[in-house]
């Protein structure tokens, strides 16, 4: 079954980056008039509109895979994770995995009295501090 996953994420994954270069390849509309001025591109491999066509059909097909290998890839992810109990939400599988948090009640006993808290001369700030701001 990971070979298959394995093998649908590699195709997601070089459909995703041969659409991204085919996009950027693309010209947008308004390319179109330079076209009529003599820009060139009808001298082009496909012909005056038959880069247009090609492109933008391989780039739906490429889209069309891209959308059905994530529809897999979501469809198999979802079948690993049928195999909890039924009725079972995912925090409650999760909570049942986890140890219980150790409490300040579970704390040994030591015999002695508990650290002391910081003084308030610790966490305030430095008088100078301020002093050093310029006025505007």
């Amino acid at each position: 079954m990971n070979i298959v996953l394995n093998l649908i994420l590699a195709v997601q994954i070089l459909s995703a980056l041969a659409m991204i270069g085919l996009i950027l390849i693309q010209h947008g509309k308004g390319a179109d008039m330079g076209a009529a001025f003599g820009s060139g591109s009808s001298g082009s491999l496909f012909g005056a509109s038959g880069s247009a066509n090609f492109l933008s059909r391989t780039t739906a097909i490429l889209a069309t895979v891209f959308f059905v290998s994530t529809l897999a890839l979501a469809y198999f992810g979802s079948g690993q994770q049928r195999a909890a109990p039924s009725g079972a939400s995912v925090l409650e599988s999760t909570a049942a995995q986890q140890p219980p948090a150790a409490g300040p009640a579970s704390a040994p006993a030591t015999g002695s009295a508990a650290a002391p808290a910081p003084s308030a001369a610790s966490t305030a700030t430095p008088t100078g501090a301020a002093s050093q701001i310029p006025a505007k």
